[in-house]
């Protein structure tokens, strides 16, 4: 069956949604839509890294967003800028950064857009092991995590006063959404990695009864993006990984619709977790 280059895709693709759903939900209910393009864009600093010292591909990403991580749980603890001034520098040198290191290796043939936008359809048997072997490494940790995570997503104050450590547990998040970054890097490409983590989970919002049934709904409707947009790349030849963040939107705004607000339930379930 794998050896259809479409069906690796679709295979791969979910993987990536089933993982990136539930952290979604997180980066939505935190507000932490800039930091997750931060990690993003730290990506390609990762890929340059990985040319110049002829390391792997996977370690130098993921090791490259656990830095950018540290530093900027540092510098926030110094309070002399705010947090979305320090994201924005961040994100923003690491690109340029990596870059610059690119354009430096003349000897190194690159494709910038397969890195920036994905190449989904390339994807082969082993990388397909990575992303499922990953993406159950990072759910079970999110399973293991889920009680202190929403707890201080609630209030960290609270959190602190049970012992759970918020900011053990906040560490422990941006190890998770490094380990995503690198993985789901080949898939939907370094610029569209932060959509696929948002935009399933705000569609989920519409659907919740409650912070657990929204990280279910997150994964199932990113796996519903990915299906649609492959085949709609197949059948009107458009860019991958872009179709499938296309796929993403039109599900929100169908999610936006009169029929699909949420009901009392929804809106009771979704008190507990910040918006």
């Amino acid at each position: 069956m794998l050896d259809d280059f479409f069906i690796r895709a679709l295979v791969a693709g979910v993987g990536v949604a089933l993982t990136a759903g539930p952290l979604g939900c997180f980066v939505v209910w935190r507000r932490m839509a800039y930091f997750g393009d931060t990690m993003a864009h730290s990506a390609l600093l990762g890929v340059a890294l990985s040319l110049f010292f002829g390391v792997n591909l996977l370690v130098s990403v993921f090791g490259v967003a656990v830095l950018v991580a540290i530093l900027l749980l540092l510098l926030q603890r110094r309070q002399s800028l705010s947090a979305d001034a320090l994201l924005g520098i961040l994100s923003h040198s690491a690109l340029a950064i990596g870059l610059v290191l690119v354009a430096f290796m003349s000897w190194v043939r690159i494709d910038l857009i397969a890195f920036l936008f994905g190449d989904i359809l390339a994807v082969t048997r082993s990388d397909i092991a990575l992303i499922w072997g990953g993406g159950i490494v990072v759910l079970a940790a999110v399973a293991w995590l889920w009680r202190p995570l929403v707890a201080s997503t609630v209030s960290e104050d609270v959190a602190e006063a049970e012992g759970m450590h918020p900011g053990r547990t906040r560490l422990f998040f941006m190890l998770l959404m490094a380990l995503v970054i690198a993985i789901a890097m080949k898939i939907v490409g370094i610029m569209l990695i932060t959509a696929l983590l948002i935009i399933p989970a705000a569609t989920a919002r519409r659907f919740s009864a409650s912070p657990e049934w929204m990280a279910v709904f997150s994964a199932l409707i990113g796996a519903a993006a990915v299906i649609g947009g492959l085949f709609g790349s197949l059948t009107y030849d458009t860019p991958s990984g872009p179709s499938i963040v296309v796929a993403a939107l039109l599900l929100f705004i169908v999610s936006l619709l009169p029929a699909f607000g949420k009901s009392p339930a929804g809106q009771a379930g979704n008190k507990g977790v910040r918006s």
